[in-house]
């Protein structure tokens, strides 16, 4: 059985993207954030723009920072945002 991650998109992300979320199924061979970033781009369309700098990113796993080689494992929700700057 497939499995599949409810992504979340927050600020430029979101207005670039003209989503604020969607679930994507996972490939077997998706194990880490950099996978789903990889398969993303893949799609064509505003992805790859999005995602042509993923240093001006940051990704949370179910609520908790990652990285790019973080593993997806069991988590069924991925945040994908720029950096938040205070002010």
């Amino acid at each position: 059985m497939g499995r599949s991650i409810n992504l979340l998109y927050f600020a430029w992300v979101r207005e670039r993207l003209g989503i604020d979320g969607e679930e994507i199924s996972l490939g077997a061979e998706t194990e880490t954030i950099d996978d789903v970033v990889n398969m993303l781009v893949e799609r064509g369309g505003a992805y790859p723009d999005v995602f042509s700098d993923v240093a001006k990113l940051r990704f949370a796993l179910d609520q908790d920072y990652g990285t790019l080689d973080s593993p997806i494992g069991s988590a069924r929700e991925l945040a994908i945002f720029p950096p938040v700057t205070g002010g």
